[in-house]
């Protein structure tokens, strides 16, 4: 029996802090490697983002209207990425998510992400929901007909990777500067702009809360791991296993996912 098949009711979790997205790119291709070999069970990476815009594969120059040299200017760097779906913003204050997972149906896989989001974000006495049934670039959480949650999708060999980002405390600002999304009128939000004045529990907390639905959504324990346990080399987490290597990735066929 292999370790997949060992912990199949299990979800493995990784704290990763704050992360390069370049970085996370290269990390999110050598773990997927590995789940698709059989070395690795389904995985969940929870970390934050340097300022970075990322573009789908259904972007356009059209989202980036100041063209990229004024982005970089404000030390927003810009990445393309197979991933499916338009751009979106990454910064510090956003949680975000990359499950490396192995799914048999988009669509379920999709709504579940979903329903896992609107979950934790229903534990903050906000409401939010998702609007898939109105089209493809509505994919996502939203509070009323505010965005607060993105999703984007790439599979390869059954595999996931990319996933969800949710806005806890972030800058609003950077998305007001492009076409987030591919919809030229979207308002963002965040926790923190929803619950003023209150205040939302923070990104410790609803980081554990995500997790904790993310896993369940999924039919799954969760169990923390070490990013050593995955082989991953990051500046600020805490040592909690034992240091797995890690294969190099190998060329393969691709699935994209629209967000």
């Amino acid at each position: 029996m292999g370790l997949v098949d060992q912990v199949a009711d299990e979800l493995w979790v990784c704290h990763l802090g704050t992360i390069a997205y370049r970085d996370a790119l290269a990390i999110q291709g050598r773990l997927r490697t590995r789940r698709q070999a059989g070395q690795l069970p389904d995985t969940l990476l929870l970390l934050e983002h340097p300022p970075v815009y990322t573009r789908g594969r259904r972007s356009g120059a059209e989202d980036l209207p100041f063209g990229e040299d004024f982005y970089r200017a404000k030390d927003i760097d810009v990445v393309d990425t197979d991933r499916g779906g338009r751009l979106t913003y990454h910064g510090p204050g956003q949680l975000v998510g990359y499950p490396i997972m192995g799914i048999d149906d988009v669509g379920c896989f999709l709504r579940t992400m979903e329903d896992a989001i609107v979950a934790a974000i229903a534990e903050e006495d906000l409401p939010a929901r998702s609007r898939h049934q109105e089209g493809i670039d509505y994919t996502g959480v939203w509070v009323e007909d505010r965005k607060i949650a993105s999703i984007g999708l790439h599979v390869s060999r059954g595999v996931t990777t990319h996933g969800f980002a949710v806005n806890v405390h972030n800058d609003l600002d950077p998305f007001a500067w492009v076409v987030a999304c591919g919809l030229p009128d979207v308002a963002m939000t965040s926790l923190a702009n929803e619950l003023a004045p209150r205040h939302s529990a923070g990104m410790p907390c609803f980081r554990r809360r995500m997790a904790f639905h993310f896993a369940t959504a999924h039919g799954r324990r969760q169990r923390l791991v070490s990013p050593w346990r995955l082989g991953i080399d990051t500046a600020n987490p805490t040592r909690l296993a034992q240091r797995v290597p890690i294969k190099t990735i190998s060329s393969t066929p691709v699935q994209a996912v629209p967000a």
